[in-house]
């Protein structure tokens, strides 16, 4: 896995004219899934380290991190998409996100790429998908052999921001 900070994704690399406005994404996998965020949500990606619990939380929020003095909660992706709770370990990431000026970390097992997308590549989500709450995915992308969910993180953690 390479290092995000260190890819530098030119859009000219990204293949052929789609059309619309060219966006990065930070792609990242819990399981076998493949997501994404915009990368200007991003603030930083950190080794994982154990939060600290608080009370009558979510069962996917893990507790809070003391970030450079600000407090972060961190939130588990694979629980709060209704999967079981990760069991991190050091391999495990943070994904520091802005939420409408807030920031959250986002418990993933690694991230992947840096990914370079014209507007014109992402595709909606196919109608009446089970187990699927489609309001957080923003659309999918191919990457290679995979599929890419773009989350909205407004929609996946509403009451952040």
């Amino acid at each position: 896995m390479s290092d995000p900070r260190e890819i530098v994704a030119d859009p000219a690399d990204s293949g052929p004219d789609m059309g619309g406005a060219v966006a990065q994404y930070v792609t990242f996998a819990v399981g076998e899934r493949l997501f994404g965020i915009d990368i200007m949500s991003v603030g930083e990606i950190r080794q994982w380290t154990p939060a600290t619990p608080l009370p009558h939380q979510p069962g996917w929020n893990r507790g809070v991190l003391n970030l450079r003095g600000a407090i972060v909660p961190v939130h588990d992706l694979r629980a709060r998409l209704g999967g079981e709770l990760t069991d991190p370990t050091p391999s495990h990431v943070v994904v520091i996100a802005s939420i409408e000026g807030q920031s959250v970390g986002i418990l993933v097992d690694a991230v992947s790429d840096i990914l370079t997308v014209q507007a014109g590549q992402i595709r909606p989500l196919p109608p009446n998908l089970c187990e699927v709450d489609e309001s957080t995915i923003s659309g999918l992308v191919s990457s290679g052999d995979s599929m890419v969910a773009l989350l909205d993180l407004n929609r996946l953690f509403p009451n952040i921001g």
